[in-house]
């Protein structure tokens, strides 16, 4: 068996990534990487040489029964997202679990199996959370709200969540969604007599990069006179 390194990569900024993740990136076999594309702007940055693999959400059971034969055969991989850390929001986690069902092993085991080591790094959530000023010792993440159905069951419970836990809510949401989705949580935040203060970060570690700050309907405001563009972290507080 051999070692599957759960590498890290920048959520935008390619000067983010760690002098260790450089180092695995060059030393490893194979990649596997969300979009090819992608990850190799980030290796051509580094003149990282290493041949990629295809590894996203769409693969079927044979790509991942490949990737656990290279394994098998003594082939070290590294799984990266197209940005961020793997596993979370991010299809990596169920690779991650086939293996470990699969071979039985321990994560940094130190034995003859596999061994899954995290290469730590960027994360929209944690950076997010580092500049919002909240209390971040406890919060709760949700990743994506659902697109269809789901939606309004997914904003009740939001809204229940921050009433009896009291703490920060965290999840992430796309650009074309974004006035829609601050719209959902201002009429929810009515409804359950709430007014909370919000975070909304884009653009995170970007040329544009942009942090609003304040009510709910503050926030709307300022994004509706901006141009809308790139990925959304929003802090509930």
């Amino acid at each position: 068996m051999a070692d599957l390194f759960i590498v890290a990569t920048p959520i935008g900024n390619l000067e983010d990534i760690s002098l260790r993740g450089i180092r695995v990136l060059k030393e490893v076999d194979i990649i596997l990487c969300e979009d090819t594309r992608v990850t190799r702007k980030l290796l051509s940055r580094y003149d990282i040489k290493t041949p990629v693999l295809s590894y996203h959400q769409h693969s079927q059971l044979k790509k991942v029964n490949h990737i656990a034969d290279l394994l098998e055969k003594g082939k070290n991989l590294a799984l990266v997202s197209d940005s961020g850390t793997p596993g979370i929001s991010d299809p990596g986690n169920k690779l991650i679990d086939f293996l470990v069902k699969k071979h039985n092993s321990l994560i940094g085991s130190g034995h003859n199996g596999l061994t899954i080591i995290p290469i730590p790094g960027c994360s929209a959530l944690i950076t997010a959370a580092s500049i919002s000023g909240f209390p971040m010792d406890k919060f709760t993440f949700l990743g994506f709200p659902p697109h269809k159905k789901k939606r309004n069951r997914f904003f009740e419970q939001l809204f229940h969540q921050l009433a009896d836990l009291k703490h920060p809510i965290v999840f992430y949401e796309s650009p074309h969604r974004i006035i829609k989705t601050l719209e959902e949580v201002s009429n929810k935040s009515q409804k359950f007599n709430l007014d909370p203060q919000v975070i909304v970060c884009r653009e995170l570690t970007k040329k544009f990069e942009t942090i609003y700050r304040g009510t709910i309907n503050k926030v709307i405001k300022k994004i509706k006179d901006d141009k809308i563009k790139g990925e959304f972290t929003v802090i509930i507080n």
